[in-house]
């Protein structure tokens, strides 16, 4: 049970990583789906969006290894509420998007549930 669950703690940081990466890679460029070649090039040749990319392949590989040993009904609310706190947390550090109150409560709300939801992962 211990590698699956760094393989989950590691597909979910690997996939908010991936996320941020993306977002951050592609949130000034200017692309219209009528010119899908430039869209290609922007996202090619744009590190960020490449590094995400990777990322998520990894999150992939490591995400199905925990699925061997973790119920789903555990590994994916794990998964999808942490991942959206550091998401949260990682625009606002690195692309200084705003957090709302009710975002805050929301969010710990989330993470109570998680709580309970986890506890039963022994």
């Amino acid at each position: 049970m211990r590698t699956a669950t760094f393989a989950l703690v590691f597909a979910l940081l690997a996939n908010a990583t991936a996320n941020v990466l993306i977002r951050w890679g592609m949130k000034d460029l200017q692309l219209s789906l009528g010119q899908p070649a430039q869209v290609a090039r922007a996202i090619l040749f744009n590190g960020r969006v490449m590094a995400g990319i990777v990322l998520f392949a990894c999150n992939v590989l490591a995400y199905a290894y925990a699925l061997s040993r973790i119920r789903l009904s555990v590994a994916y609310p794990v998964m999808t509420s942490l991942g959206l706190v550091i998401v949260m947390v990682l625009s606002f550090v690195l692309m200084g998007e705003r957090i709302t109150p009710l975002q805050v409560v929301g969010t710990a709300l989330i993470l109570g549930g998680v709580v309970l939801v986890a506890s039963q992962m022994g």
